[in-house]
């Protein structure tokens, strides 16, 4: 096997490493500049509380089973 320092071969390493790195550096100035970042509302939240909570209904959803459990266990 040949040590790649004395046979030249570190060269393509050198600017494979580099290729790599100047691509991730393009593909995040692209990110930044045409990404545009909108702007988001505050959201508000109603603190007026008009009605105590034990007045207020609960209801009750009653759920179709998808499947039948056996009656019994084994």
């Amino acid at each position: 096997m040949q040590n790649p320092f004395e046979s030249g071969h570190i060269k393509n390493y050198i600017y494979l490493y580099a290729s790599v790195v100047v691509i991730m550096i393009l593909f995040f100035i692209a990110s930044t500049l045409f990404i545009d970042v909108k702007q988001v509302d505050k959201k508000v939240f109603n603190t007026d509380i008009s009605k105590p909570q034990h007045e207020t209904k609960i209801v009750e959803v009653k759920k179709e089973k998808k499947f039948k459990l056996l009656e019994k266990s084994y």
